[in-house]
């Protein structure tokens, strides 16, 4: 028998050769590498290795179980946050109106006193209803869109529908979870000093009525703050839990809020009242007075005396018979002594005028040999003529 070589275990590949590109390092380029403190470029890889090494990579990633966190930019990007409406760099004038978030808003200096007035008279109500101290105050007064104030409802809510009846409109009030779990404590003879934890349970029925009766008495006070400017009467409605079945206007629409802090028992919590613009449009002329019963400077008492002066005065009249439209042309050729026919009947009404206000509509005539004219119509410009004096 003839011995035969056995055969031998495949022995792994060698390391391919570095190419001649990425060994043919100058003494020059390592030093400035070294100097940047950069590795040095990689050697470029051969092409039929490129998918292997791409392959390897993938399957090194899945094994170690790393998973690429996305930044705030690229989720941004993803959400289409923080892109303009109209997808190019700059939105146009159009759209800067329509997704205008700010409210245009009149300044209302009224409105002011009137919550503070509020205030008082809330500490008092809230003392007796509670039958403990009750400390509240104005915290913020913002006009915002309705939309903006349904986004910071927080869940569960009890939100409170008033119609102002004078006014035809509705307006909102609204109390947190921790004012009434507060009050409940308070009533119920529960822990004063310590709050519970606020659990996000739907409020119990106990809950409800007693969170009503606060906000009448809230409406009340806010009935008797507004009596010095117009009388109003804010009546209960409804209570609802879901904000959108609580909607009383547009989703656009301007809207007051008023913040109202409320301090019991070392325990805060806030009570919102929520006004749409709407709704004070009848008493917007008083609302924009800087102090009660302002008159933009008149004085009724100069006034009265100046317009009696003015009926004792002496007024020109003039009675016109007709008026006619001539040419120009024909007016520079007139003559002295040329007649103009008016082309009226006897029985022509006259108007009687001050200056360019008509007075008086009547007929001529005749009475102790004297031309008169009788008043038949009064046209109702005597106001008219005495503002127009007094405002000279």
């Amino acid at each position: 028998m003839t011995d035969t070589p056995a055969p031998t275990a495949p022995s792994m590949a060698a390391p391919q050769p570095i190419p001649d590109e990425a060994a043919d390092w100058s003494d020059a380029a390592w030093e400035l590498a070294a100097a940047q403190q950069t590795d040095p470029p990689a050697p470029p890889a051969a092409p039929m290795a490129a998918p292997a090494a791409g392959a390897m990579g993938e399957a090194m990633a899945n094994l170690s179980g790393e998973t690429k966190t996305l930044s705030q930019e690229e989720i941004d990007r993803l959400l289409n946050f923080g892109a303009p409406e109209g997808g190019g760099p700059e939105m146009s004038a159009i759209q800067r109106l329509v997704s205008s978030t700010t409210v245009n808003k009149d300044r209302l200096p009224m409105l002011d006193v009137v919550f503070d007035r509020m205030v008082r008279m809330l500490n008092t109500s809230l003392r007796q209803f509670a039958s403990t101290n009750v400390e509240a105050s104005l915290s913020k007064i913002e006009w915002l869109r309705y939309t903006d104030f349904q986004d910071t409802i927080e869940l569960p809510a009890l939100i409170g529908v008033a119609r102002a009846e004078p006014w035809d409109n509705q307006m909102l009030v609204s109390i947190d979870s921790a004012l009434i779990y507060c009050m409940m404590d308070v009533l119920l003879g529960g822990r004063r000093s310590r709050p519970g934890r606020i659990d996000g349970r739907a409020y119990t029925s106990i809950e409800r009525k007693m969170t009503e009766r606060m906000m009448k008495v809230v409406l009340q006070d806010l009935g008797q703050s507004f009596d010095p400017l117009a009388q109003v009467d804010f009546v209960f409605d409804r209570l609802e839990v879901n904000p959108q079945f609580a909607t009383i206007t547009r989703a656009t629409n301007a809207i007051i809020r008023v913040r109202i802090a409320v301090e019991v028992e070392r325990r805060t919590g806030h009570i919102d009242i929520v006004i749409p613009y709407a709704t004070l449009e009848p008493v917007r002329g008083k609302l924009v007075q800087m102090f009660m019963g302002e008159k933009f400077g008149h004085d009724t008492v100069w006034e009265s005396h100046l317009k009696n002066e003015l009926m004792r005065s002496k007024l020109e009249l003039v009675a016109v018979l007709a008026e006619t439209k001539v040419p120009l042309g024909e007016v520079l050729a007139w003559q002295k002594g040329q007649s103009l026919k008016l082309r009226i009947s006897p029985d022509q009404t006259v108007l009687v005028f001050s200056k360019t206000i008509p007075l008086f509509a009547g007929h001529m005539g005749q009475r102790n040999d004297n031309i008169a004219v009788k008043i038949d119509t009064d046209l109702d410009t005597k106001q008219e003529l005495i503002d127009g004096l007094l405002s000279h």
